[in-house]
Formats: structure tokens, C-alpha cells, sequence
């Protein structure tokens, strides 16, 4: 079957050159510089809690992966399969102000650097390449980058790059210097190789083709780039849909044209925790939902932004995640209208399923700047608005944690220990 040809850029205009900044086991590099005679020391280190903790690695040294321990595992079983491991906490605050100090360092090369994570952040360098850097290859470039950061902040960084932000993040995963690799650090795909690169990948380690596409596309025997590169869009489509099967056949082909924006603003505002012991009854979820509903809105406001949808997530004893959502028709932004939300959503969460939990979170979504209307009427017993007394209450709690810290009044319960206090 013929292959679709690769639009290229136009005659005369220059190859963009994007790059991707991802800070080095980002956590276990901070637990390292907060504890430099304890977690300093030790090449096997856990990140994520200690080792009688029920929380989730949150990463681990290379040599501790090399024991099959991964990030999301139970912390009990990463212990089983490494038990001379230490285990440490996350070290939230120091966690913060290294992002910062990275991007920081990364603004003085970049005229948009964009961050994507805590530990990861592209940076647009089309229009600084033939002014600021003329003659110096991207290779150089980020070489430059990489020692400025790890100079001034103490964190290592790995650098992929390319022409666009896809390639940029596979090829950052072919720059990290793990053990028995010989990375270097930086890896750069030059203009016209993104889909020779792109085709070296399995279907599996593509951003976007989760689980559930694979296994649509291994019904079909495509598991790697390479099995889908020799279909034309419309095969790509018959298979995986219109709207997938269009976003697939770039992909494979090395095609991503999103933008680098300076600011992006936060996609979604959420806060979980998972207990020290499995709690059944209702009420103590209700009341350690309550206090993570609060933290959550005053963020929301904090970010300057409205939410839209509440989803309550809730992880049973035996590590089963549920997930209940609901949208409301305009933006909210005080506790006083989404914790009602949140709490009808957990009741229908435990409604389905009764038994102990071991963690629970709720995230705000579809975040905007919108004003919104102050109030409509109740649709499944729940208030569908929010009235200009509740924002005003919402901006006294506002400033009183302003001038006497975040602590100094809530709405949530009390009295309930969490992980990630």
C-alpha cells in the first residue's frame, strides 16, 4: 500500500528547534541535597515515604530500578524487592523551589520555556538559533544548558531535542545516562530523521497510546512504529477511528506541531492522600475529603482560575481506582459550592462499592478565567452555582491565609492524618 508522503516545512523557512529539559530522578537526586549524610549516602534509595509507609514509590535510584522497582509501586513491595533499600519521604518544599530555580536558568536560553511537570520543561529555541546562537549547533546549545543548570542549582538535567515536541520527548528518554547506556545527557534528532527515530520506538513508549489503544492496535498485530508505518492514514483510521487514527498516523511519522507556550496555565488542581490505615467508615472519608477540597479551592484561587468539573478518586483496600465526575454548568471557585459536589460524588463512590479505602483525592478540571453566573438552580441535589456571599466569605479566608499563614482557618475537618502533610 503506498505511504501518504510527510509535509515538510515550506521552501526557505527554518526547521524549528525545541528542546526538552527532564531533571534527572528528579526526587531522588532532592531527597540527596535535603539529607547529604543519610539519603546522601545511599545508592539504594527509595523516594516516597518510609519503608513502613502504605504510600507509592514516587522514584528510585538507578540501581534500585535494577531490582524491578518502578515508579507508582507499592512502597511494601519495592521494599520486598530491594529490602536493602532506604526509604525516604518526598522533600515537598525543597521540591518547589529547585523547579523553580531550574526554569529559572532555563529562561536565560530560551526566549518560551514551558513547564510540563515538576522536573520536565521545553524550551522554543527556533528564533534564538540564528541570533543568539549563530554557528553553534542545538547539540552544543544544550550542552551549554546542562551545565549551566547543574552549576547554579545542583540538579542534573538530560536534554532532548528536535523539531518538535514529540521528538523532543522521545528522544530526552535516549539522552538520560542510566547505567550500561553511554547517554551523555543530551540527544538530538536532526531536521528530516524524525521518523527514522520515531520508527526505533515500541507503539507502548509513545505518550498518548496508553493501554487500552494497544490493545486495540495489537489486535491488528501493531506493536511497534514500525508495524504501522506501512498503512496509509485511511487503513490507520479503519483501525484506530478517525479522530486517533489521524493523531497516530503523525505520530509514527514524527509530526507534532503544538507550540512551546511561556505560560501555560494549569490543566487541572488536585490534592490526594492515602492513609496510614485503610479507613472504612463514611464519615472519616467524608471528613479527609473535606480537608483535601479546601487545600484544592484555595489553590484554585490562588491560580486565578474557575473550575467546572469536580472528580472525586477513591483507591479501595485492595488498590482498585474509582473515579466519579461531575460538571456543572458554570465555573466554580469557593468551597462552599464545590465540597457539597465533592461529597455527593463520594457518596456515590461508596454507594457502588463498599469496602475500607486506602486513599482518596479530588481534582478540579476544566479550568478558566471566566466569571461565570452567580447562582442557578439545584440539578441532582446538588447547587449548580455559587452566590456573591460565598465568594465574599471566600475572600476574607483568602486574606486572612495571606497575612497569618495557609493554616490559620478552613473549612475542612480536623483531626484527620494524612501521608502528605
Amino acid at each position: 500500500m503506498a505511504r501518504a508522503s510527510v509535509p515538510r516545512p515550506a521552501h526557505g523557512t527554518p526547521p524549528r528547534s525545541v528542546l526538552l529539559a527532564d531533571c534527572d530522578v528528579f526526587y531522588v537526586q532532592l531527597a540527596r541535597l535535603a539529607d547529604p549524610d543519610g539519603a546522601g549516602q545511599a545508592p539504594l534509595l527509595i523516594v516516597g515515604g518510609t519503608a513502613e509507609s502504605r504510600g507509592v514509590v514516587c522514584s528510585a535510584s538507578y540501581e534500585v530500578r535494577a531490582f524491578g522497582v518502578r515508579s507508582g509501586m507499592p512502597i511494601a513491595r519495592a521494599v520486598r524487592l530491594c529490602p536493602e533499600a532506604t526509604c525516604v519521604p518526598v522533600p515537598r518544599k525543597l521540591c518547589a523551589q529547585k523547579s523553580r530555580e531550574v526554569v529559572g536558568v532555563l529562561q536565560r536560553f530560551a526566549p518560551a520555556v514551558q513547564s510540563a511537570s515538576p522536573d520536565e520543561a521545553y524550551l522554543e529555541l527556533t528564533s534564538a538559533m540564528p541570533t543568539v546562537y549563530r554557528g553553534r549547533t542545538l547539540e552544543a546549545v544544550a550542552h551549554a544548558i546542562r551545565r549551566a543548570v547543574r552549576e547554579e542549582t545542583r540538579i542534573r538535567i538530560s536534554l532532548g531535542g528536535g523539531t518538535n515536541r514529540l521528538i523532543a520527548k522521545l528522544a530526552v528518554e535516549r539522552a538520560k545516562p542510566r547505567p550500561g547506556t553511554g547517554a551523555t545527557g543530551v540527544h538530538i534528532v536532526a531536521p528530516g530523521e524524525e521518523a527514522s527515530f520515531v520508527a526505533t520506538f515500541r507503539l507502548a513508549e509513545i505518550p498518548g497510546i496508553g493501554p487500552r489503544f494497544q490493545e486495540r492496535l495489537a489486535r491488528v498485530g501493531w506493536r511497534e512504529v514500525r508495524d504501522v508505518l506501512p498503512h496509509d492514514r485511511d487503513a490507520i483510521e479503519r483501525v484506530a477511528g478517525c479522530r486517533q487514527g489521524r493523531w497516530l498516523w503523525d505520530v509514527v511519522h514524527g509530526i507534532d506541531g503544538s507550540a512551546v507556550e511561556t505560560r501555560s496555565a494549569p490543566k487541572s488542581i488536585g490534592h490526594e492522600t492515602t492513609f496510614r490505615h485503610d479507613l472504612r467508615a463514611d464519615e472519616e472519608l467524608r471528613r479527609a475529603l473535606l480537608v483535601l477540597t479546601d487545600r484544592a479551592v484555595s489553590d484554585l484561587r490562588r491560580s486565578g482560575s474557575r473550575a467546572r468539573t469536580i472528580t472525586v478518586r477513591l483507591k479501595d483496600a485492595d488498590f482498585i481506582l474509582r473515579r466519579a465526575s461531575q460538571t456543572v454548568p458554570v465555573p466554580l471557585t469557593t468551597y462552599q459550592a464545590i465540597a457539597p459536589v465533592a461529597v455527593e460524588l463520594l457518596r456515590r463512590l461508596r454507594t457502588a462499592r463498599r469496602v475500607s479505602a486506602r486513599l482518596v483525592g479530588v481534582t478540579l478540571s476544566q479550568l478558566t478565567s471566566d466569571d461565570g453566573a452567580d447562582q442557578l438552580p439545584l440539578f441532582d441535589g446538588v447547587a449548580a452555582g455559587e452566590t456573591p456571599k460565598q465568594r465574599r466569605i471566600a475572600a476574607a479566608v483568602d486574606h486572612l491565609r495571606s497575612r497569618l499563614g495557609r493554616n490559620a482557618i478552613g473549612f475542612g475537618a480536623v483531626g484527620v492524618t494524612h501521608d502528605d502533610d
